[in-house]
């Protein structure tokens, strides 16, 4: 890894340990050329996952691009960065254990819909308006409706 600093092409781990979200290793770093210090974060990531578009095009599962859309969902929402982060990992974990290397863009919504339900109805809510496409307030209303019922 280089550093962030001079750019010196190696480093040395100076300590490892788990990250305080159990998910992460957190790692401390010396650059070999400068002395600079720095922590970087390993993590799981999903390998050679193919998503199948509604449409039937085929794209390389992107992390960022659920990310992107979860923090839109999550704005102006009571979700701590470390809540946020463990909710990102549950979705991953449910589609790994698809156990596939390919699956739909409907089981990645599947996922994040079933996983933020438990976290925040209110990003809940807005994530399924936009994957669910709702036409009208009748939409909102019904899925609204499901959700109060589900919690009494």
């Amino acid at each position: 890894m280089k550093c962030p600093i001079c750019y010196f092409p190696d480093t040395g781990v100076v300590d490892s340990r788990v990250a305080p979200d159990g998910l992460s290793i957190r790692r401390r770093r010396k650059c070999l050329k400068c002395d600079f210090r720095f922590s970087t974060y390993e993590e799981i990531e999903l390998l050679d996952l193919m998503i199948v578009k509604r449409d039937g095009r085929r794209e390389s599962y992107n992390r960022e691009k659920m990310v992107n859309g979860l923090k839109k969902s999550c704005e102006k929402r009571p979700i701590t960065a470390d809540r946020f982060k463990k909710l990102i990992h549950s979705i991953e974990r449910d589609l790994q254990r698809l156990k596939k290397t390919e699956i739909t863009s409907l089981q990645i919504g599947q996922a994040v819909m079933k996983n933020l339900k438990k976290v925040d109805p209110v990003a809940y809510i807005r994530y399924a308006s936009v994957y669910e496409s709702f036409k009208d307030a009748h939409e909102f209303r019904k899925e609204l409706n499901k959700l109060i019922n589900e919690k009494k």
